[in-house]
């Protein structure tokens, strides 16, 4: 399986950090975080130039809310698979994402192996 590359996209430290530190689990072993973003605007920047393969987007952010970036991203990167992942848990806001361009969501807090299970399932 090819090497696949990860942005991690949140505002808040711990849960960028706690995203990135599961990439040394054994389960993922073909998944590379090339980028931590905080917000949407660095998180477009950052897909532009390490263009991602997979990304984990916060909806609530500053600057540029995970929904406009998912909108943006999908526009510029199209192959790119993106994990919405977010304390927001009602239906609407997650088909909201998913109609702009997210292809999961999951909702804070998540589990190491939900989460887990996310990527790899986006891996496929």
């Amino acid at each position: 399986m090819t090497r696949k590359k990860l942005l991690v996209v949140d505002d808040s430290t711990i849960i960028r950090n706690h995203i990135a530190r599961l990439l040394g689990d054994p389960r993922l072993p073909n998944l590379d975080i090339v980028g931590l973003a905080s917000d949407g605007e660095k998180a477009l920047a950052a897909a532009r130039d390490k263009r991602p393969d997979l990304i984990t987007m916060d909806l609530t952010m500053p600057n540029m809310d995970g929904e406009a970036c998912i909108e943006a991203v999908a526009k510029i990167l199209p192959e790119t698979r993106i994990l919405v992942v977010s304390a927001l848990s009602d239906n609407a806001t997650a088909l909201r994402a998913l109609t702009k361009g997210a292809h999961g969501f999951l909702q804070k807090p998540f589990t190491d192996d939900s989460l887990i299970a996310a990527l790899l399932e986006l891996m496929e």
